[in-house]
């Protein structure tokens, strides 16, 4: 059984064209739908039935090192979104070794992260949410 390599450099991500690389040094992308796909309710008698949901919105939170210039392309984004309107575009995620995919066609920068200054570099949290978040959960192809 062959053991499988994952490489955080080999994650290729962007939004609005911005080329996101100066991931932080623990979580760097988080990816989650805000609904279950399906609800399930039970009847008195213990029959069961699942209601299909078909909110595919989701959030991306990608963590950036607090010195990286992307969170100056980013805050420009978030900025000209707030003023005209004009921060909505795509969102693109993939493990160049794997087979994992993240996708949305409409996606903006929900709020601007938190600023904190410490001993350290410490780092930016940037929550993007996405009307339609397309999620292939894949493993590492390449051993």
């Amino acid at each position: 059984m062959a053991t499988r390599t994952f490489d955080p450099g080999e994650i290729l991500a962007t939004f609005l064209g911005i080329p996101l690389t100066a991931w932080g040094p623990d979580t760097f992308v988080a990816v989650e739908r805000n609904e279950d796909a399906f609800t399930l309710t039970v009847g008195a008698g213990g029959e069961t039935a699942r209601s299909r949901n078909r909110n595919r919105s989701g959030l991306v939170t990608i963590t950036l090192l607090a010195s990286s210039v992307e969170n100056d392309a980013l805050s420009a984004a978030y900025l000209l979104d707030e003023l005209r309107g004009e921060g909505v575009g795509p969102l693109f995620i993939k493990d160049r070794l794997g087979t994992t995919l993240v996708a949305a066609q409409n996606a903006w920068i929900k709020k601007l992260p938190n600023i904190e200054y410490a001993k350290e570099v410490g780092v930016r949290e940037w929550v993007i949410e996405c009307a339609k978040l397309d999620i292939f959960e894949g493993g590492s192809v390449l051993p």
